[in-house]
């Protein structure tokens, strides 16, 4: 790939579509002026001029092409998940050692003690830095950022001025919380204790969404918003640094987004599902804490009536947002519009690929809606709305079934942090709230609880995913959790990242004793899943599974003590 080609990855004048084309060259060869970026044998990245994404671009090209804007989802207690018990047996004193953590996130202080051996030298392995441009340090087949190894961040901690050796910095602290939970070095004094605090780690850090994309979905600019083909390709790249070392990895993902299918089957989630399979890698994702936000609506067409009434309420000064609504085939639905100020849209046909532009007389308002009759490998209905100046007070939608099916609809807005706390329907839904890419049904979707009295974190969201698969899968400690701050200090925090750090951290004693001291060498994400899943502490008053807790509470003594009793000569 030349400097120019390369130079497109990241310029702000260049557009990101994510192409399924499955190893048939011809499904790239009709784009003009493009730079093709190939993740796998299924998906590539084909870098087009701004200017070609245009109102057509869905209709044209179907919605799974726009890469998707995801955010951060956060806002403890080994005891509660059985890690202290299990330490105090010798042959089960765990600590990740010979194992990877992957990190997709804001990246990571890298001059924090816990991130250090005792010698002081650090425990990452690696940073690919997507922020940072250069010439020829980016990692192989990656082509944009940079990549800083381990002897540079050891040159850099001996220097009294590490930054200028290794500029890359978490300016945001989420992803240094993230690394802290998951494996940071322990810290009794403060109250502190990592879970797999002898692993190592291998860092990237995402860069930020481009702004045509962010002007797309109207993300508010001060947001922190990352792009569904960089994560994609921040795990291949923790993935190539796993095989080039022959070592296990647990990947942990702390981001979501909610204008996506909920259904496991967008790019990022067949991805993931992917790699899911690959013996020696565990895939742990959040499931976001949107289970409170009076952002997700569900509704059936009463067959009486013809329709049902959704009201939005959007708030003031809200710039813009998008809505976006799937229907359950065999369903087709088509709806109308009626503005807080009496305006009335009539009943917009479902047509294939439609866009059109809704206007009004007495307000600014602009609504651009999409229509995608058949978008998703299910065959299911999109309606995508992208609201421009909206006005604020009480919008009402009526949603009409074609087919008379009943099969119902979903309407998510956006998650927290992209859109104003006070836009939200009148009548919500607290489920289905769970976030991509945590639908995926094959990886390790974690809800957060309050170890202190066993209660559900209030904000986590919950499922089932729109197919009705279960997630969560476990729940894990989230709220209140001691975690590193970026002024190396320890603070609570709250939130199901929290609770997929730690997640992750069990993951990688659990693929420290199967993979590295060979107990069970074909460990993977699914192996990982089903034992966290039969060792999970369940109320004897709830039935498992159910869409607040999965399948119960995570606890690793109890995944040792069924492998023990089904798997002679551990070691």
């Amino acid at each position: 790939m030349t400097s120019e080609e390369r130079a497109r990855i990241t310029s702000i004048d260049y557009a990101d579509l994510i192409i399924e084309y499955n190893e048939n060259q011809a499904l790239l060869e009709g784009f003009v002026d493009a730079t093709i970026n190939y993740i796998n044998f299924r998906y590539a990245i084909v870098h087009v001029p701004v200017s070609q994404i245009t109102r057509y671009t869905i209709p044209e090209l179907g919605f799974g092409v726009i890469p998707t804007c995801f955010g951060l989802l956060s806002a403890a207690s080994l005891e509660a998940t059985g890690v202290f018990n299990l330490r105090s047996l010798p042959r089960f004193d765990l600590r990740g050692q010979g194992v990877l953590l992957g990190i997709l996130d804001t990246g990571i202080d890298y001059t924090n003690p816990i991130f250090q051996y005792e010698d002081n030298t650090t425990r990452i392995f690696s940073i690919w830095d997507q922020t940072i441009d250069s010439e020829d340090r980016y990692p192989p087949n990656l082509y944009y950022g940079t990549e800083y190894t381990r002897d540079e961040i050891n040159m850099a901690l001996d220097s009294e001025n590490p930054y200028d050796i290794v500029p890359s910095r978490d300016e945001n602290g989420h992803g240094t919380m993230m690394a802290g939970i998951a494996g940071g070095r322990d810290v009794p004094e403060e109250g502190f204790y990592g879970i797999a605090s002898d692993a190592e780690f291998v860092i990237v850090k995402l860069k930020e969404a481009k702004p045509y994309l962010r002007d797309f979905f109207h993300i508010p600019k001060d947001a922190n918003c990352y792009q569904t083909n960089d994560i994609m390709l921040g795990v291949k790249y923790i993935l190539q640094v796993a095989r080039t070392l022959d070592r296990p990895v647990a990947i942990c993902i702390g981001l979501g987004s909610s204008i996506t299918s909920h259904d496991g089957l967008g790019p990022l989630s067949q991805y993931l599902a992917e790699i899911a399979d690959i013996p020696g890698t565990a895939v742990i994702t959040a499931v976001g804490n949107e289970g409170n936000g009076k952002r997700h609506y569900f509704g059936v067409v009463d067959a009486t009536i013809g329709y049902d009434t959704v009201e939005l309420n959007v708030a003031e000064n809200e710039p813009g947002f998008s809505m976006i609504l799937w229907g359950n085939r065999p369903s087709i639905y088509s709806i109308d519009i009626l503005s807080p100020g009496g305006e009335y849209v009539p009943r917009i046909p479902p047509r294939i690929n439609e866009n059109q532009d809704v206007s009004f007389i007495f307000e600014t308002t602009i609504i651009n809606v999409d229509f995608q009759i058949i978008q998703t490998p299910a065959g299911d209905q999109m309606i995508l709305l992208r609201f421009q100046n909206p006005s604020p007070g009480i919008w009402r939608f009526r949603v009409f079934d074609v087919n008379e099916a009943a099969a119902g609809f979903h309407i998510w807005l956006p998650m927290e942090h992209f859109i104003s706390p006070n836009t939200f329907f009148i009548r919500s839904d607290p489920y289905t709230t769970v976030l991509d890419p945590a639908n995926t049904f094959s990886i390790v979707s974690v809800t957060a609880y309050n170890p202190v009295d066993d209660s559900l974190y209030l904000n986590a969201g919950r499922g089932y995913n729109r197919r009705g698969q279960v997630t969560p899968k476990v729940a894990a400690p989230g709220v209140n959790i001691i975690s590193p701050t970026l002024r190396q200090e320890f603070a609570p925090v709250t939130g199901t990242s929290a609770a997929a750090a730690h997640t992750a951290g069990i993951a990688a004693m659990m693929l420290e004793w199967g993979i590295v001291r060979g107990n069970y060498p074909g460990f993977d994400t699914a192996e990982v899943r089903n034992y966290m899943i039969r060792s999970a502490r369940r109320n004897p008053d709830t039935v498992y599974p159910n869409p607040d807790w999965g399948y119960g509470i995570l606890d690793v003594f109890n995944v040792f003590d069924i492998l023990r009793s089904s798997i002679g000569n551990l070691r």
